[in-house]
């Protein structure tokens, strides 16, 4: 991420869940098979600290009383912010390490405004019109609470990069205007990227999920230095365009259509190829499919690709 001389690149493993080894058994894998023995992973570990209100809040009210209540419920010294059995983990984190440690610092503006379902995403979108004070005050609210946990949680660890999460798009494009995003959310991250640079934390990355194209501009002329595009529209947030664009100063993670996994082996050879060679001649790139194995990608595809992945980047 630093355009430094790595001994090599970070290969991470995409999150096989149970039910995708379940599937690859039905197709041959041994039931004791280890894929952390059959491929080379590199740890990824991510400090997941509890951002959502404490209780949680099921109903909400665009009035003084439930910002009152919400700044309650978001406490930020809290024990229950905290993973669990933390002090083990952090004297396990400031021991030797040889991993990759990020933390979590933000949810995005959907999950601040409590969106779970169509009701509420249709109330939120109402509000950014009707009632904008409010939902700025529900931005700064949660800003000022990730602030105080993320500067809690660095005081004790040494993180190497930092996750603002942002589920804000559909396929064919975010699902607020460039400038309210710019308005409503970005100028809340501030407090929050002060802390994080305080501590002198340099990849400050957003992970984004589908087409959130139009919000790029805007986001990487701040402070965030690094993209982490999931599940995406893969023509739209194609990584090379990206870098053309950008230029250097975008570091990238992923960048590999998981779709092309569920194809064949020439197909994921040349998705590999195009995608990931002029990338890691240019550095700042860390090369993995843009969204979680399922079910349905055939293991033979995916060892494939694990394996071709690792001669592009380590041969």
């Amino acid at each position: 991420m630093h355009y430094g001389t790595p001994d090599r690149v970070p290969l991470f493993e995409e999150g096989i869940r149970e039910e995708v080894l379940e599937a690859w058994q039905k197709q041959g894998l041994p039931a004791s098979a280890d894929l952390a023995t059959l491929f080379n992973y590199d740890d990824l570990e991510e400090i997941e600290p509890e951002l959502d209100p404490i209780p949680p809040i099921t109903r909400w009210s665009p009035d003084k009383a439930f910002l009152d209540e919400l700044r309650r419920r978001l406490d930020p010294n809290d024990p229950r912010r905290l993973p669990s059995n933390w002090r083990k983990k952090v004297r396990r984190w400031r021991g030797p390490r040889q991993h990759v440690l990020m933390l979590r610092v933000h949810r995005g503006f959907f999950l601040t405004m409590g969106v779970e379902g169509w009701s509420s995403f249709t109330e939120a979108i109402r509000l950014l019109k009707d009632d904008p004070e409010f939902v700025q005050e529900v931005m700064e609210i949660q800003a000022k609470f990730a602030a105080s946990l993320a500067n809690r949680i660095l005081q004790e660890v040494e993180a190497d990069g930092v996750i603002f999460s942002e589920p804000i798009a559909g396929n064919h494009g975010p699902l607020i205007s460039p400038r309210m995003y710019e308005d409503f959310i970005l100028m809340s991250y501030e407090r929050v990227l002060d802390v994080v640079e305080r501590f002198n934390v340099k990849t400050i990355i957003l992970r984004t999920y589908a087409n959130a194209r139009a919000l790029l501009p805007l986001v990487f002329k701040g402070r965030f230095n690094t993209l982490w595009a999931c599940e995406c529209n893969s023509k739209a947030m194609d990584y090379n365009l990206l870098r053309a664009e950008f230029g250097r100063g975008l570091r990238l993670i992923g960048g590999i259509d998981e779709d092309v996994l569920r194809q064949n082996q020439e197909s994921i050879r040349k998705e590999v190829d195009d995608k990931v060679l002029p990338l890691l001649a240019q550095g700042g790139f860390v090369p993995l499919a843009d969204g979680r194995v399922r079910e349905d990608v055939p293991f033979e595809n995916y060892a494939f690709y694990r394996r071709y992945l690792e001669e592009i980047t380590q041969g």
